[in-house]
Protein backbone atom coordinates (compact mmCIF):
# COMPACT_ATOMS: atom_id res chain seq x y z
CA UNK A 1 0.00 0.00 0.00
CA UNK A 2 1.31 3.46 -0.91
CA UNK A 3 0.64 6.26 1.56
CA UNK A 4 -0.09 9.87 0.64
CA UNK A 5 3.16 10.85 2.38
CA UNK A 6 5.12 8.42 0.20
CA UNK A 7 3.63 9.99 -2.89
CA UNK A 8 4.56 13.47 -1.74
CA UNK A 9 8.20 12.37 -1.45
CA UNK A 10 8.29 10.59 -4.80
CA UNK A 11 7.01 12.55 -7.83
CA UNK A 12 6.77 9.33 -9.82
CA UNK A 13 3.98 8.24 -7.47
CA UNK A 14 1.87 11.40 -7.74
CA UNK A 15 -0.71 9.73 -9.96
CA UNK A 16 -2.65 6.50 -9.81
CA UNK A 17 -1.86 6.20 -13.53
CA UNK A 18 1.88 6.24 -12.83
CA UNK A 19 1.80 3.86 -9.89
CA UNK A 20 2.52 0.25 -10.82
CA UNK A 21 1.00 -1.90 -8.12
CA UNK A 22 2.82 -5.19 -7.56
CA UNK A 23 0.76 -8.37 -7.81
CA UNK A 24 -0.87 -9.10 -4.45
CA UNK A 25 0.61 -11.96 -2.49
CA UNK A 26 -2.71 -13.09 -1.13
CA UNK A 27 -4.46 -15.86 -2.99
CA UNK A 28 -6.84 -14.67 -5.72
CA UNK A 29 -9.67 -16.55 -4.04
CA UNK A 30 -9.32 -14.19 -1.06
CA UNK A 31 -10.36 -11.19 -3.16
CA UNK A 32 -13.93 -9.91 -2.66
CA UNK A 33 -16.17 -11.48 -5.30
CA UNK A 34 -17.55 -9.21 -8.00
CA UNK A 35 -15.35 -6.27 -7.10
CA UNK A 36 -12.92 -4.61 -9.48
CA UNK A 37 -11.50 -1.16 -10.13
CA UNK A 38 -14.17 -0.42 -12.74
CA UNK A 39 -17.00 -1.04 -10.33
CA UNK A 40 -15.25 0.92 -7.58
CA UNK A 41 -14.77 3.89 -9.90
CA UNK A 42 -18.42 3.88 -10.98
CA UNK A 43 -19.57 3.77 -7.36
CA UNK A 44 -17.21 6.60 -6.46
CA UNK A 45 -18.68 8.84 -9.16
CA UNK A 46 -22.22 8.08 -7.99
CA UNK A 47 -21.31 8.78 -4.38
CA UNK A 48 -19.59 12.06 -5.24
CA UNK A 49 -22.58 13.16 -7.31
CA UNK A 50 -24.96 12.31 -4.49
CA UNK A 51 -23.02 13.51 -1.44
CA UNK A 52 -20.08 15.62 -2.57
CA UNK A 53 -16.37 15.59 -1.83
CA UNK A 54 -16.61 16.20 1.91
CA UNK A 55 -18.48 12.97 2.60
CA UNK A 56 -16.39 10.63 0.48
CA UNK A 57 -14.57 8.02 2.54
CA UNK A 58 -13.42 4.46 2.09
CA UNK A 59 -15.98 3.37 4.66
CA UNK A 60 -18.93 5.08 2.96
CA UNK A 61 -17.88 3.78 -0.44
CA UNK A 62 -17.47 0.26 0.91
CA UNK A 63 -20.96 0.42 2.43
CA UNK A 64 -22.39 1.43 -0.94
CA UNK A 65 -20.62 -1.52 -2.58
CA UNK A 66 -21.59 -3.85 0.28
CA UNK A 67 -17.97 -4.84 0.98
CA UNK A 68 -15.52 -4.13 3.76
CA UNK A 69 -13.40 -1.00 3.61
CA UNK A 70 -10.25 -3.13 3.54
CA UNK A 71 -11.50 -4.82 0.36
CA UNK A 72 -11.01 -1.57 -1.54
CA UNK A 73 -7.27 -1.64 -0.87
CA UNK A 74 -6.94 -4.53 -3.27
CA UNK A 75 -7.48 -2.00 -6.03
CA UNK A 76 -6.52 1.46 -4.72
CA UNK A 77 -3.94 2.72 -2.24
CA UNK A 78 -5.52 5.96 -1.01
CA UNK A 79 -8.67 8.04 -1.26
CA UNK A 80 -6.77 10.23 -3.73
CA UNK A 81 -6.68 7.22 -6.04
CA UNK A 82 -10.47 7.10 -5.93
CA UNK A 83 -10.74 10.80 -6.73
CA UNK A 84 -8.31 10.59 -9.62
CA UNK A 85 -10.04 7.56 -11.08
CA UNK A 86 -13.45 9.22 -10.74
CA UNK A 87 -12.16 12.44 -12.30
CA UNK A 88 -10.81 10.64 -15.33
CA UNK A 89 -14.02 8.63 -15.65
CA UNK A 90 -16.20 11.73 -16.01
CA UNK A 91 -13.79 13.27 -18.52
CA UNK A 92 -14.86 10.35 -20.67
CA UNK A 93 -18.24 12.07 -21.03
CA UNK A 94 -16.61 14.65 -23.31
CA UNK A 95 -16.68 13.37 -26.86
CA UNK A 96 -13.79 14.39 -29.09
CA UNK A 97 -15.11 16.20 -32.19
CA UNK A 98 -14.06 14.99 -35.66
CA UNK A 99 -10.41 16.01 -36.16
CA UNK A 100 -11.06 17.10 -39.74
CA UNK A 101 -13.85 19.54 -38.80
CA UNK A 102 -13.13 23.31 -38.85
CA UNK A 103 -11.52 24.63 -35.68
CA UNK A 104 -14.42 26.87 -34.61
CA UNK A 105 -17.17 24.21 -34.24
CA UNK A 106 -14.63 21.88 -32.64
CA UNK A 107 -13.69 24.48 -30.06
CA UNK A 108 -17.33 25.36 -29.38
CA UNK A 109 -18.27 21.70 -28.92
CA UNK A 110 -15.43 21.07 -26.47
CA UNK A 111 -16.20 24.25 -24.51
CA UNK A 112 -19.87 23.34 -24.20
CA UNK A 113 -19.06 19.77 -23.22
CA UNK A 114 -16.68 20.95 -20.50
CA UNK A 115 -19.27 23.37 -19.16
CA UNK A 116 -21.82 20.55 -19.00
CA UNK A 117 -19.36 18.35 -17.15
CA UNK A 118 -18.72 21.00 -14.48
CA UNK A 119 -22.44 21.58 -14.00
CA UNK A 120 -23.36 17.89 -13.77
CA UNK A 121 -20.49 16.95 -11.47
CA UNK A 122 -19.98 19.88 -9.09
CA UNK A 123 -17.17 18.05 -7.28
CA UNK A 124 -14.96 18.17 -10.39
CA UNK A 125 -14.26 21.89 -10.04
CA UNK A 126 -12.38 21.76 -6.69
CA UNK A 127 -10.23 18.92 -8.01
CA UNK A 128 -8.99 20.79 -11.08
CA UNK A 129 -5.23 21.11 -10.87
CA UNK A 130 -5.00 18.70 -7.93
CA UNK A 131 -3.92 15.74 -10.05
CA UNK A 132 -1.76 15.27 -13.12
CA UNK A 133 -4.84 14.28 -15.17
CA UNK A 134 -2.87 11.81 -17.24
CA UNK A 135 -5.54 9.11 -17.38
CA UNK A 136 -6.85 7.89 -20.74
CA UNK A 137 -9.98 10.06 -20.87
CA UNK A 138 -8.30 13.24 -19.65
CA UNK A 139 -5.46 12.70 -22.12
CA UNK A 140 -7.90 12.20 -24.99
CA UNK A 141 -9.71 15.43 -24.10
CA UNK A 142 -6.41 17.29 -23.82
CA UNK A 143 -5.35 16.11 -27.26
CA UNK A 144 -8.71 17.14 -28.74
CA UNK A 145 -8.40 20.63 -27.24
CA UNK A 146 -4.81 21.02 -28.42
CA UNK A 147 -5.73 19.87 -31.92
CA UNK A 148 -8.61 22.35 -32.12
CA UNK A 149 -6.42 25.24 -30.93
CA UNK A 150 -3.64 24.15 -33.27
CA UNK A 151 -6.05 24.23 -36.20
CA UNK A 152 -6.76 27.93 -35.60
CA UNK A 153 -3.52 28.84 -37.33
CA UNK A 154 -2.29 30.88 -34.39
CA UNK A 155 1.49 30.83 -33.91
CA UNK A 156 2.57 27.98 -31.69
CA UNK A 157 3.73 30.32 -28.91
CA UNK A 158 0.24 31.93 -28.76
CA UNK A 159 -1.82 28.75 -28.67
CA UNK A 160 -1.49 28.13 -24.93
CA UNK A 161 -2.85 31.61 -24.23
CA UNK A 162 -5.83 31.02 -26.51
CA UNK A 163 -6.49 27.67 -24.84
CA UNK A 164 -6.37 29.33 -21.41
CA UNK A 165 -8.72 32.12 -22.47
CA UNK A 166 -11.40 29.68 -23.58
CA UNK A 167 -11.13 26.91 -21.03
CA UNK A 168 -10.39 28.97 -17.95
CA UNK A 169 -13.46 31.02 -18.83
CA UNK A 170 -15.48 27.80 -19.17
CA UNK A 171 -14.08 26.52 -15.88
CA UNK A 172 -15.16 29.66 -14.04
CA UNK A 173 -18.56 29.85 -15.70
CA UNK A 174 -19.32 26.17 -15.24
CA UNK A 175 -18.16 26.24 -11.63
CA UNK A 176 -20.48 29.11 -10.71
CA UNK A 177 -23.39 27.62 -12.65
CA UNK A 178 -22.90 24.21 -11.05
CA UNK A 179 -22.69 25.59 -7.54
CA UNK A 180 -25.80 27.69 -8.07
CA UNK A 181 -27.68 24.54 -9.04
CA UNK A 182 -26.27 22.71 -6.05
CA UNK A 183 -27.27 25.51 -3.67
CA UNK A 184 -30.79 25.55 -5.10
CA UNK A 185 -31.10 21.79 -4.66
CA UNK A 186 -29.84 21.99 -1.07
CA UNK A 187 -32.52 24.59 -0.36
CA UNK A 188 -35.15 22.28 -1.84
CA UNK A 189 -36.02 24.85 -4.50
CA UNK A 190 -35.88 25.11 -8.26
CA UNK A 191 -33.17 27.35 -9.69
CA UNK A 192 -35.79 29.94 -10.60
CA UNK A 193 -37.37 29.91 -7.15
CA UNK A 194 -33.98 30.19 -5.46
CA UNK A 195 -33.00 33.07 -7.76
CA UNK A 196 -36.21 34.98 -6.97
CA UNK A 197 -35.71 34.43 -3.25
CA UNK A 198 -32.09 35.60 -3.39
CA UNK A 199 -32.97 38.71 -5.40
CA UNK A 200 -35.81 39.56 -3.01
CA UNK A 201 -33.49 39.23 -0.02
CA UNK A 202 -30.92 41.57 -1.58
CA UNK A 203 -33.56 44.12 -2.59
CA UNK A 204 -34.61 44.39 1.04
CA UNK A 205 -31.21 45.87 1.92
CA UNK A 206 -31.33 49.66 1.34
CA UNK A 207 -27.55 50.03 1.45
CA UNK A 208 -27.31 47.85 -1.63
CA UNK A 209 -29.75 49.96 -3.62
CA UNK A 210 -27.51 51.19 -6.49
CA UNK A 211 -25.86 47.81 -6.97
CA UNK A 212 -29.21 46.03 -6.97
CA UNK A 213 -30.62 48.46 -9.52
CA UNK A 214 -27.64 47.86 -11.77
CA UNK A 215 -28.04 44.09 -11.57
CA UNK A 216 -31.79 44.33 -12.17
CA UNK A 217 -31.20 46.45 -15.26
CA UNK A 218 -28.63 44.00 -16.62
CA UNK A 219 -30.95 41.05 -16.06
CA UNK A 220 -33.84 42.81 -17.77
CA UNK A 221 -31.68 43.86 -20.72
CA UNK A 222 -30.19 40.45 -21.44
CA UNK A 223 -33.58 38.74 -21.50
CA UNK A 224 -34.49 35.19 -20.62
CA UNK A 225 -37.40 34.04 -18.53
CA UNK A 226 -35.58 31.35 -16.58
CA UNK A 227 -32.19 30.95 -14.91
CA UNK A 228 -31.29 28.29 -17.48
CA UNK A 229 -32.04 30.71 -20.32
CA UNK A 230 -30.00 33.46 -18.70
CA UNK A 231 -27.02 31.17 -18.22
CA UNK A 232 -27.27 29.92 -21.79
CA UNK A 233 -27.50 33.41 -23.27
CA UNK A 234 -24.54 34.69 -21.26
CA UNK A 235 -22.40 31.65 -22.03
CA UNK A 236 -23.15 31.76 -25.75
CA UNK A 237 -22.30 35.44 -26.08
CA UNK A 238 -19.13 35.14 -24.01
CA UNK A 239 -17.98 32.20 -26.11
CA UNK A 240 -18.76 34.19 -29.26
CA UNK A 241 -16.50 36.97 -27.97
CA UNK A 242 -13.65 34.55 -27.35
CA UNK A 243 -14.01 32.90 -30.75
CA UNK A 244 -14.09 36.32 -32.42
CA UNK A 245 -10.98 37.31 -30.50
CA UNK A 246 -9.11 34.21 -31.65
CA UNK A 247 -10.23 34.88 -35.22
CA UNK A 248 -8.97 38.48 -35.01
CA UNK A 249 -5.61 37.35 -33.65
CA UNK A 250 -5.34 34.79 -36.44
CA UNK A 251 -5.66 37.60 -38.95
CA UNK A 252 -3.01 39.62 -37.13
CA UNK A 253 -0.48 36.79 -37.32
CA UNK A 254 -1.39 35.64 -40.85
Amino acid sequence: MVSAADRAKDPARTSVWLTHRPPPRTRRTDRPAGLDRERITEATVRLLDAEGLAKLSMRRLAARLDVTAMSLYWYVDTKDDLLELALDRVYGEIAAPPPDAPWEPRLRALARAYRGLLVRHVWVSPLAGTFLNCGPHATRMSHAVQDAIGATGLPRERQAGALSAVFQFVYGFGTVEGRFGQRSAEAGLSKDAWFRRAMAAVQDQPQLGPAVEGVRDLIAARGGDTVEEMYERDFSFALDLLIAGIDAMRARYA
